[in-house]
């Protein structure tokens, strides 16, 4: 192989091989999907047990070499680094690319990597395959390829904008996550890569999804920049029915925060890639915050919109000494926001909470649900905008809760109510940041079943800026602790509904 290149083995079998990349369309992987769905699932090979076995450090060592990124040699501002399949990505998938002269396969090459261990390197299969692949885009400057958009593993990915670090992931679609049945993780098994013009702003990638319940046809237009949005366009076919089907899934961890017990022995004051699920209700304009936890027990929550206008899952708090940590920088963590231009019709955006004893595990899952039945030889076609970016990607309006803080009812500061929780919830923003301290805030304050809300007033916290919602509520005994409110002036709604949900045992003075 000569050096600096990634040799394209054009594939004569293939029915499109000398279609360009004009001509390639998302009909062509749709058709593909189609057939697939038309058959019995075959689970794709994985790869042999010894790299399915490597250490952390040993896979880490296998890095793909910069200098031969895809496109490099045309000095084209998208570029594509190859991940090698092994520990974690046992599932090899095809990677072709699409340009003038034709579709053709990237066949695997060892000398695209450096492994500085020559018996690692020795035993590392010729015929490996790749895990995926990552995006470079020059946000530093014209010589600099910053990785951007990475998509490996089943049907994950994960993006960045240019001032954020790699943190939450996405997923192609999620099937029957948090059930009892247990979940099915399908695959991405095949990629396109169309190469676009040397200057482009834009990049398109197409998909091949496979899983043993449906398959799917996607399409990924893509613009990194200051927010990096993806536009996605999706077909589904469904083999079986699903009890559970989620839509434009997002991925992310919550070991701990300001709203939840500090874990015995950490030193940091908070610990995770999001702190909370936002939802926009295309129908009533309302605008849900959810801050997320970290249950004793897996909890799953359903919020019913008969028309969605947008999800995500945020990282609003950005100050460094919230987190106090030189090496995850979970301040620098994107937010992921969906948004919607058409009607997807009545379902739900479901939250799945997943109890974890570390940062390391992925313990947050948020999608849509369709409330019809998702049943086997139906087919579901979908468009959507996925967009990674500050704690602003989802264009809020109005006043957020920003800070949530919760102790016991029944102490100095808290109160003197046996059972009862004293919440304190931050707003700031919106039409709050423009008010006087003795304008006429008033609070309005609901709790779920069995809930008794004993009391809720609004301050101004005059060294903030902020105006902090204060309540006192008590759950039934061993009951979940569900509140809502948020903050009105002159009967005008000025902030975002607050939702708070605390099962029990995972309040103040409980220990991991």
């Amino acid at each position: 192989m000569r050096s600096g290149t990634v040799w394209l083995v054009v594939l004569g079998l293939m029915s499109f091989t000398t279609v360009t990349a004009a001509e390639f369309r998302f009909e062509d992987v749709e058709e593909q999907a189609r057939e697939r769905a038309g058959s019995a699932y075959q689970a794709p090979d994985t790869i042999p047990d010894f790299m399915r076995n490597l250490s952390y450090q040993d896979y880490q060592s296998i890095r793909f070499d910069p200098e031969k990124n895809l496109w490099k040699e045309a000095s084209s501002k998208f570029q594509v680094m190859l991940v090698p399949a092994g520990k974690f990505y046992t599932r090899p998938v095809n990677i072709y690319v699409v340009d003038a002269e034709g579709v053709s396969k990237l066949e695997f090459d060892k000398s695209l990597f450096n492994m500085p261990d020559s018996e690692l390197s020795k035993r590392v299969p010729a015929d490996l395959g790749y895990a995926g692949f990552k995006l470079t885009f020059p946000f530093d400057g014209p010589d600099i390829a910053n990785q951007f958009l990475v998509f490996a593993g089943a049907s994950y990915f994960r993006g960045v904008s240019k001032d954020t670090a790699f943190g939450l992931s996405a997923r192609g679609v999620a099937v029957d996550t948090g059930l009892p049945s247990g979940e099915q993780f399908p695959d991405f098994t095949d990629f396109w890569l169309v190469r676009p013009a040397r200057n482009s702003e834009e990049m398109r990638v197409y998909a091949l999804l496979d899983g043993p319940s449906l398959t799917g046809a996607y399409q990924f237009t893509v613009y990194p920049g200051e927010e990096t949005r993806l536009d996605v366009k999706a077909r589904l076919f469904i083999r079986d029915d699903i009890e559970l089907l989620g839509l434009a899934p997002l991925t992310s961890m919550f070991f701990y925060g300001e709203n939840t017990p500090r874990p015995d022995g950490e030193w940091r004051p908070q610990v995770h890639d999001s702190d909370g699920l936002l939802i926009h209700d295309g129908e009533s304009g309302e605008w849900l915050w959810r801050p997320l936890i970290n249950p004793k027990r897996l909890a799953t929550s359903f919020h019913q919109t008969s028309r969605i206008a947008g999800f995500g899952l945020i990282q609003r708090d950005t100050e460094f000494r919230h987190f106090e940590d030189l090496e995850a920088r979970y301040e620098r963590r994107p937010s992921a926001w969906v948004s919607m231009d058409d009607d997807w019709g009545a379902g739900d955006v479901v939250l799945v909470e997943i109890p974890t004893d570390d940062e390391t595990n992925d313990n947050i899952v948020a999608f849509w649900s369709p409330d019809d039945k998702v049943t086997g030889g139906a087919e579901r076609s979908l468009e959507y905008s996925m967009t990674f970016g500050g704690p602003d990607v989802a264009r809020h309006p109005g006043g957020k809760a920003v800070n949530t803080f919760i102790g016991a009812g029944d102490r100095i500061g808290g109160g003197d109510q046996s059972g009862a929780y004293r919440v304190l919830v931050d707003f700031a923003g919106g039409q709050l940041a423009d008010i006087e301290p003795d304008a006429p805030v008033v609070s309005k304050v609901s709790g779920g079943d069995g809930v008794e809300v004993l009391e809720h007033f609004v301050e101004w916290v005059q060294p903030e800026n902020k105006w902090r919602l204060s309540i006192l509520a008590r759950p039934a005994k061993d009951s979940i602790l569900q509140l809502r409110g948020y903050l009105e002036l002159d009967d005008q709604v000025v902030t975002e509904t607050w939702t708070y949900s605390l099962p029990p045992g995972a309040g103040p003075g409980s220990q991991r």
